[in-house]
């Protein structure tokens, strides 16, 4: 075996040999693009016409259910409120992440695709997108049904069509709401976009341990793409002890803090975001913090690099008493 074939998986190898007998025919082939997202990615490298320009462009991230789409709604209204003008996408097939910012579950793009046997030219702005709290712009992506398909497919069509309609144009900021843990390159789809990514944590092992699976996937894509890594949020934590732990081993940052507030958990059930609530004490206080997080933001943020750590050494420094 050669050394050509240690290092590559059999995907990568099966791509070159397809690549070299469309050569042989004379047809031009697609670039094999091994590394490009990482050593032995086999993933398509983006397409420049599907660049956002003009936006400042954020992915948020963070293990299921820590409460991405809670702080991606209220980030995006934070936006709003300093006169930024919004898009939010979603990247779930829950399609829940849009929820509290419309008052409602919105439509999917692969489900709007499907009613018209994915004749894109067919569909109207208004048909995928919806205009939510304080004129924040909604969309959807969704996903492709479980166990078929890949979601990074669905996000690329999703921004195909932001950019035929021009709805990219006029945006100040976008915010892609990712699923769960970046188990591949499909869930990674948004860092190709994304100026900078944030990763919402709480402070424990298991939240801690999927940030730094994250960290370490846009590490990955920031070798070939424009996007870094802002920093952390901690969710639904009273302390950061851990979460500021973990920072200073790898060189990573918390930018946010926002303690466990019965108040964001009933603004979900009430269907709003914070700025729609109530001035209680712990929503006011709640409300400053996605104002100074949005604020960080906006201004920029330095760009980070930690390195992530081997599974080992993560136990050693938090799974263990």
């Amino acid at each position: 075996m050669s050394p050509l074939d240690t290092k590559n998986p059999p995907a990568a190898k099966a791509a070159m040999r397809e690549a070299a007998g469309l050569k042989a025919r004379g047809v031009t082939a697609p670039p094999v693009l091994r590394g490009q997202d990482g050593e032995g990615s086999v993933q398509v490298h983006q397409d420049a016409s599907m660049k956002i320009e003009g936006a400042q462009v954020f992915s948020v991230y963070g293990k299921g259910g820590i409460g991405k789409s809670t702080t991606s709604s209220n980030l995006s209204a934070a936006f709003s409120k300093l006169g930024k003008r919004v898009l939010q996408i979603g990247c779930d097939p829950k399609h829940d992440s849009t929820f509290t910012l419309t008052g409602q579950l919105q439509p999917t793009v692969i489900d709007i695709l499907k009613e018209v046997d994915f004749h894109a030219e067919e569909l109207r702005p208004e048909d995928f997108v919806t205009e939510g709290y304080n004129g924040v712009m909604c969309i959807e992506a969704g996903g492709p049904p479980a166990g078929t398909g890949c979601g990074g497919y669905v996000v690329g069509q999703t921004v195909k069509l932001l950019k035929q309609h021009h709805l990219l144009d006029e945006t100040d900021v976008v915010i892609f709401d990712v699923l769960g843990d970046v188990v591949c390159g499909g869930f990674a789809a948004p860092l190709q976009h994304a100026d900078r990514a944030v990763i919402v944590t709480a402070n424990d092992f298991d939240s801690i341990y999927a940030m730094n699976r994250i960290i370490a996937a846009v590490q990955a894509k920031s070798s070939n793409y424009k996007v870094r890594l802002a920093g952390c949020v901690a969710n639904r934590s009273r302390e950061t002890d851990e979460v500021d732990r973990f920072c200073e081993k790898v060189g990573f940052k918390r930018i946010a803090h926002m303690p466990d507030y019965d108040a964001i958990r009933r603004s979900r059930l009430k269907k709003k975001t914070l700025f729609e609530m109530p001035d209680e004490e712990d929503i006011v206080m709640a409300r400053k913090e996605y104002i100074q997080l949005a604020e960080t933001l906006w201004r920029g943020t330095e760009p980070l690099a930690p390195e992530a750590m081997p599974d080992r050494d993560i136990f050693e420094l938090l799974g263990f008493d």
